[in-house]
């Protein structure tokens, strides 16, 4: 047969949508996403088929590789939603698995806003139209010291915010060791000329001095700043200026100081078994006119960034035209206000998840790790090589980027297939789990998996682990 008639027939053959999303159904993977897009993904599949063969010549597919290819498109929708993920990774703050997960209160707390109306701007007392940051205003300056305080959606917001309204116009001096950058592209440079403000750097990259910020000082000189070095450290010889000696200079000028903290320690993080972050409240009581932090790190609340300082500058950015654009939802002012209420009451470490994950002790974690290896019997055994290792976690999330704290993780090395392998069925089970991979072996640390989460995760190792011996098979 030519190449041509093989090539009319397998058009001939490519499924109808109505027998494709028939065999979907069979197959069970109609439920997957609403059907509108199932029935998208399957017409996007039947035509990928269709290309395929045009320009296959002798190769094209067979009936049954073009159904394992609809199955494919169909099944991958599921992976395209937002879903809960066990977090094995033994990385607290997770920038890429939602950082801090919430603690149930805040939950709670969510889940009530959002199913009804809610007094987001409205003043139950008077009636009239409220500010809706005034939610949590009072929580936030009583764990501060702060005069005042404001919320927006995420860190990068209240920096952006903080320099178009201080500083839009005007000259900011900001040590060169401290223009950072994060992931998702936030480059402190970038974000001065977004704002309308204009950087001048001064000092080294390991040695900055006060003098340093007095020499740039000029007539056109809007704002100081100091910013957390996030997600790196530097060590040996090295000098920075401390946000009391910024302050103390500003002072002298009248300039404003702005203190991007990054992680928004509100407690000792030494408590945490981590080096000392500056707390909002050590900037405050420095004097810095406004100090930014994010929600979901330290904190371990919902995603939003959180402005704290003096009346008058956070007054000033309360009524700058950006702070619409930028300003939270109720379900995450309802969340955060639940998270500062166990700050508040005292006991934060042992309610809020991502605390109490950092200050569980690593014997604790050693147990947990033994245990579940109990609960899997003799299946572990049969399928992998497996063993508890000391490991070491990470904060995550730009916090104390050098200081790692004892764990212990599951070293799983399969029978059948590769690491990687095991790794990518682990990402696509029901319950999806993301590990780590070295040394040909996938590694589970359990001081970042919640204890109500370890039974399904067994259960997706052992699946994983016995299709990968299925496949050997096969």
């Amino acid at each position: 047969m030519s190449s041509g008639n093989m090539r009319e027939d397998a058009l001939r053959s490519i499924p109808s949508v109505d027998l494709a999303m028939r065999h979907i159904e069979e197959r069970g993977l109609g439920a997957v996403a609403p059907r509108p897009v199932v029935v998208r993904a399957v017409r996007r599949a039947l035509r990928g088929i269709r290309e395929t063969i045009l320009a296959s010549g002798d190769d094209a597919p067979t009936r049954d590789a073009m159904l394992g290819r609809l199955e494919s498109e169909v099944a991958a929708l599921r992976l395209a939603h937002l879903n809960p993920v066990i977090n094995a990774t033994g990385i607290l703050i997770h920038t890429n698995l939602g950082r801090a997960p919430l603690a149930p209160e805040a939950v709670e707390a969510a889940r009530r806003v959002g199913e009804t109306n809610s007094n987001l701007e409205f003043d139950l007392a008077t009636g009239a139209r409220g500010h809706r940051d005034a939610l949590v205003r009072d929580s936030v300056c009583e764990l501060t010291g702060a005069e005042d305080a404001l919320v927006v959606n995420n860190n990068a917001a209240a920096v952006l915010l903080a320099l178009n309204t201080l500083a839009a116009g005007r000259e900011v001096i900001v040590s060169r060791g401290e223009l950072i950058e994060i992931g998702g592209a936030f480059r402190l440079p970038e974000v001065f000329g977004r704002a309308g403000a204009t950087m001048v750097e001064v000092g080294t990259t390991n040695r900055t001095r006060s003098v340093d910020f007095e020499r740039a000082y000029c007539s056109r000189t809007g704002a100081l700043m100091k910013a957390h070095w996030s997600n790196y450290s530097i060590e040996g010889f090295v000098e920075r200026v401390s946000a009391g000696e910024l302050v103390e200079l500003g002072d002298r000028y009248g300039i404003p100081v702005i203190n991007d903290l990054g992680s928004g320690a509100l407690i000792d993080s030494m408590l945490l078994g981590i080096p000392h972050e500056e707390t909002v409240a050590e900037s405050v009581e420095a004097g810095v006119a406004v100090s930014t932090f994010s929600g979901d790190k330290l904190l371990g609340g919902p995603q939003c960034g959180v402005v704290a300082g003096r009346a008058d500058a956070i007054g000033r950015m309360r009524v700058n035209p950006l702070m619409r654009a930028l300003r939270p939802g109720k379900q995450t002012l309802a969340a955060l206000q639940a998270t500062l209420t166990l700050f508040l009451e005292g006991d934060a470490i042992e309610r809020v998840p991502v605390l109490r994950m950092a200050a569980t002790p690593a014997a604790r974690v050693r147990e947990r790790a033994f245990a579940l290896m109990t609960r899997a019997g003799e299946r572990l055994p049969s399928l992998a090589h497996a063993d508890v290792v000391e490991s070491t976690a990470l904060m995550g999330g730009g916090t104390a980027p050098e200081a790692g704290m004892p764990s212990y993780a599951i070293r799983v090395a399969p029978n059948s297939g590769s690491a990687a392998e095991l790794a990518r069925r682990l990402r696509v089970a029901e319950r999806p789990v993301v590990a780590r991979t070295a040394e040909d072996a996938v590694f589970l640390d359990l001081r970042t998996v919640r204890p109500e989460d370890e039974d399904e995760m067994l259960a997706a190792l052992l699946g994983a682990l016995e299709k990968g011996m299925d496949d050997a098979a096969v």
